[in-house]
């Protein structure tokens, strides 16, 4: 048996393995109307301190390990975003990309890596993807703080759960392409309020003061580079589609699929800090997402479709690789199971 079959039916292996483990029954917890831990109901000791430092971390980033603090060191973030910029409600609110469950998903494959990924490596790309930094080192205080944080938000939640409200809402998209110039129009008359009518967000204080932003900027040098999740145009238009503008929710949307779907499109195409060798992303290159727009490209489309759609087709066509790919496995595994009895018949 050679060393590429082995391989194969050892991923397959363990597969199965996931899925004899899977067959028990899986609870769900689903993050709509239940109750987020409150950090004063923790009692003063070294617990409560870290929660606290977790909390400062996430809602103030930028005044903590942001590229503008005194402590040289401490500047790990590469802009003054703050992770809550994008999880929203001190990271508890469903469909907005809550940390409420994770440490009880945890450790879960990624595609992006193609292996296992705990959830410090998984704090660490949002760090040098939505943060444009670089990664914690493991045993810093500021790792222990934010997976403390992450772990106190997900009390409650059981191992293995099926959460409800976790990502974003999976929803469809109008089978087009994506138009910036509509989108332009939105943004003027629903975002540019609070986003700024350039896009580089309002400011809390002065640039070099630490402080931050009282409303992101959503292109710049100070976003989130190409590498992050929201350089997606299906995340960020479902993330637009059920959180903004301010207050809007999955149950009371602002936009409209059309709306979000273009000024998404408008924001992705202004620039933004690059990312370095993103084609090392998704290295089993069947499961990179029909949004993940650089090369290299699977499915014969050209790269402005993988960039603003229409995503349909390339759904279909990521189907189809699929498809093929388990009529491999199953031929694979059929082979293996036939070389014993081959085998046991010749002796």
């Amino acid at each position: 048996m050679n060393i590429r079959r082995t391989a194969v039916i050892s991923v397959w292996a363990a597969l199965v393995t996931t899925a004899s483990w899977a067959a028990e029954p899986i609870p769900t917890v689903n993050l709509v109307g239940r109750p987020v831990p409150q950090l004063d109901s923790l009692p003063e000791g070294p617990y409560r301190a870290l929660v606290l430092q977790g909390h400062e971390l996430s809602t103030r980033t930028f005044a903590v390990i942001g590229p503008e603090v005194k402590d040289l060191r401490k500047r790990y973030a590469g802009n003054n975003l703050a992770c809550t910029s994008c999880h929203q409600a001190e990271a508890s609110k469903p469909f907005a990309i809550p940390w409420v469950g994770v440490t009880a998903t945890f450790p879960q494959y990624r595609g992006r890596e193609d292996q296992i990924s705990t959830v410090e490596e998984r704090i660490n790309g949002c760090m040098e993807r939505s943060m444009n930094g670089k990664p914690l080192p493991l045993d810093a205080p500021e790792m222990k703080a934010f997976t403390t944080y992450i772990a106190f938000l997900s009390r409650g939640v059981p191992v293995g759960a099926q959460i409800e409200g976790a990502a974003v809402l999976p929803s469809v998209v109008p089978n087009r392409r994506a138009d910036p110039d509509a989108g332009s129009i939105v943004y003027a008359a629903k975002c540019a309020a609070c986003h700024g009518a350039d896009g580089m967000g309002q400011r809390t204080g002065q640039r070099g003061d630490a402080q931050g932003y009282t409303f992101p900027p959503l292109w710049g040098p100070d976003s989130f580079n190409n590498g992050a999740g929201m350089n997606r145009l299906l995340t960020i238009t479902r993330f637009i589609r059920q959180n903004m503008p301010l207050g809007a929710s999955h149950t009371a949307a602002v936009l409209n699929d059309d709306e979000a779907y273009d000024v998404a499109a408008f924001a992705l195409s202004k620039p933004r800090p690059v990312k370095a060798n993103l084609e090392a992303d998704f290295p089993a290159r069947w499961n990179k997402p029909i949004d993940a727009a650089f090369p290299p490209y699977m499915l014969g489309a050209s790269a402005d479709q993988y960039r603003y759609g229409p995503f349909p087709p390339l759904a279909e066509k990521q189907r189809e690789m699929a498809d093929r790919r388990k009529a491999e496995m199953a031929a694979i595994r059929a082979r293996s199971s036939a070389e014993p009895a081959s085998a046991a018949k010749d002796k």
